[in-house]
């Protein structure tokens, strides 16, 4: 500690002294006595300028505000002590172990499972397959059967007999009595990484070797090869699932299936996706959607009724989802994406997948080649000798007399010793499969366990190895501090203090005005004529359902309603509809017409207590921070370097 304030009073000592040249070391400001340095603040600034939208935060002034806001906190999260409850630790090491993960792969074969896994998402295979079932831990004479049993069909196949009835004669798959063994075409990711392998690795018209994966042993023909299907665009209709507080009265269904008729009367799409879809982001672009390919979407449903369509323009019956009720209109197919644009997902999938122990095994011996193992040569007679049958009935334990200090090896700063590796052959033998002679055991487990050591010895100092692992830590670190600081100090004080709310209410009324609405009945179409003329029913008082009967005639549907309270604004209303009792005139709107019937008016209005609750506490929360945070401010000292400071500015702005 004397050591680190010595250094501080020497670099606050040379900051008065001298700023002929910028450092990243240069202090920017100070919080009591913690110095903040300039490469932090600009890390984090040119790494949040591209997000920021407030361009007053794109300020170099007014960003060095909200940093130092951010460290005032920090500051007062670790004066409570914040850092030391169980709660967070345990969240900050589960999520300090997921990061890791990304740390912890073979770069080189990685990229070459994603190249492979690219050419196998382009270019579909259509194989079959016969199954003879054999248990992971199947003891040898049953593997060697298995296998063997495989080796008989294959050379009834090459022999001349064809590969579905050889399939039907043998195949321990329930489905091959029915298929013959044909599994349709499949690509990357489509089965199990081994049997995916084996199939693309085999050539069209051949049939594989016996191979095995953890359903038992193959053999697989290929019989034909295909570029795959890529990815639609499409636009939709929808009509959300009806919640209780809706103001809308009809039906979703009644609704989706009377605007599908009309498309099927030759009205087009967009301009009904423009006036009816509840998807309100898409319903402006006339219901079009960004593209997706298979398994992108939240829904099934919606994308099998989209893959189904087969021409452009194909509209599809409506279907029902998750989210409410769609028509799909096919707009376009588009060929699988490009290896830039598919890159990062296929690389999250081989990471998720069985892949991984590939890049994993692959990853662990160049580590042992960094840390340079020296294993001690006289560990394998030595576990050898005090192994016995026992091992393989998973009743073996550690002798007594075990030389438990003895050096295996040296791992960095750590010893690994006899008794390490003999608590690791304790645990495995509940995992292990079939016999081998002991010395084959010992060197094989010995490599697992090697293996294992320098990928958590690594994971362990991984803030030492990668410096982006480290920056990436810490900021979340701090960010998980903030987060349990701001719900105790901001979000939960502010909803345990009824007074302060309600005397902010009292104060600030005024930002809680409800806007004019109407109750009202929208009639729309695409025909002006039969828009006036429900227009002179709503006049006379018929209802939804009487001018309904006179107005669609013949199964055609010539005119939709929507009926609730409205404000200025929404979907179904024109802007300049004048709020007043009564029938408008007709209006252009949407690429239709509309009449709107009023039947009563809402006038503007300032919300009660409740009805502004939602925004008010969110308000209250906004204010509550800005008075906690004027308090760190008087409660910490601030010092900022403005020299410093004006060269940080020079810099950026010199970029």
């Amino acid at each position: 500690m004397k050591n680190f304030a010595l250094i501080f009073l020497f670099v606050i000592y040379s900051l008065h002294c001298s700023f002929a040249q910028m450092s990243n070391a240069d202090v920017l400001f100070t919080v009591d006595d913690e110095p903040v340095y300039v490469d932090e603040f600009k890390r984090v600034y040119k790494k949040n300028l591209d997000l920021v939208k407030d361009e007053t935060q794109k300020d170099i002034d007014n960003y060095l505000e909200l940093f130092i806001n951010y460290k005032l906190k920090l500051k007062e999260a670790h004066l409570l002590g914040l850092h030391e409850t169980s709660k967070y630790k345990k969240e900050f090491a589960s999520y300090r172990r997921q990061l890791a993960k990304n740390y912890l792969t073979d770069i080189e074969v990685t990229e070459a499972l994603i190249n492979e896994a690219y050419d196998r998402t382009v270019n579909e295979i259509r194989a079959s397959h016969i199954l003879i079932r054999v248990p992971e831990n199947a003891p040898t004479k049953d593997t060697i059967a298995a296998y063997n049993k495989l080796l008989k069909a294959r050379n009834e196949i090459l022999a001349g007999e064809d590969f579905e009835v050889v399939a039907r004669r043998y195949s321990e798959d329930p489905t091959a009595q029915e298929n013959g063994g044909d599994l349709g075409f499949f690509g990357g990711f489509g089965m199990v990484y081994d049997f995916e392998d084996a199939a693309y690795n085999t050539a069209v018209g051949d049939v594989s070797n016996p191979f095995r994966t953890k359903f038992g042993f193959h053999i697989v023909k290929k019989t034909d090869m295909r570029k795959s299907s890529g990815k639609l665009s499409v636009a939709h209709i929808m009509i959300a699932n009806k919640k209780e507080e809706d103001s809308l009265k009809q039906d979703p269904e009644d609704r989706i299936n009377d605007i599908h008729k009309k498309l099927m009367q030759g009205e087009t799409f967009e301009t009904l996706a423009k006036q009816f879809s509840e998807d309100k982001a898409s319903a402006k672009k006339g219901g079009l959607l960004n593209k997706f390919g298979k398994g992108q979407l939240s829904s099934s449903a919606f994308e099998d009724a989209a893959f189904g369509l087969k021409e452009k323009g194909d509209i599809s019956q409506p279907i029902n989802s998750d989210f409410g009720w769609h028509i799909i209109k096919l707009i376009d197919k588009h060929p699988v994406a490009s290896f830039e644009e598919m890159k990062s997902q296929l690389e999250s999938r081989i990471k998720r997948g069985s892949r991984s122990k590939i890049i994993t095994s692959a990853f662990k011996n160049k580590l042992k080649e960094k840390y340079d193992l020296k294993i001690n040569k006289e560990s394998v007679d030595y576990f050898n000798s005090i192994l016995n049958e026992n091992f393989y009935e998973r009743s073996w334990e550690i002798p007594k007399d075990l030389d438990s200090l003895g050096t295996l090896t040296r791992l960095g700063k750590n010893i690994l010793t006899y008794g390490d590796f003999a608590k690791y052959l304790l645990r495995s033998q509940r995992k292990s499969n079939s016999k081998k002679p002991f010395m084959d055991l010992v060197r094989d487990m010995q490599d697992e366990f090697l293996g294992d050591q320098v990928l958590r010895y690594y994971e362990d100092n991984l803030e030492e190895e990668n410096e982006e692992f480290k920056i990436i830590v810490e900021e979340y670190r701090d960010g998980l501090l903030l987060f349990d600081l701001m719900e105790s100090e901001v979000w939960n004080a502010a909803k345990k203090d009824s007074v302060g709310l309600q005397e902010y209410f009292a104060k600030n009324s005024d930002n809680y005005i409800l806007p004019t609405r109407i109750i009202a009945t929208v009639a729309s179409s695409n025909n002006e004529n039969v828009i006036k003329k429900v227009g002179k029913y709503f006049e006379k008082g018929w209802d939804e359902d009487k001018i309904k009967k006179a107005v669609n005639k013949k199964g055609k549907l010539d005119v939709i309603f929507t009926m609730g309270t409205m404000e200025r604004g929404h979907q179904a209303l024109p802007n300049d509809v004048e709020f007043k009792k009564g029938v408008s005139p007709v209006y252009k709107h949407n690429d239709g017409f509309v009449v709107v019937k009023v039947d009563g008016i809402e006038e503007s209005r300032t919300q009660s207590f409740e009805e502004a609750k939602g925004k008010l506490n969110g308000d209250f929360q906004a204010q509550v921070e800005i008075d906690w945070l004027s308090s760190l401010r008087d409660k910490f000292q601030v010092s900022i370097n403005s020299g410093a400071l004006q060269r940080v500015k020079n810099e950026i702005n010199n970029e």
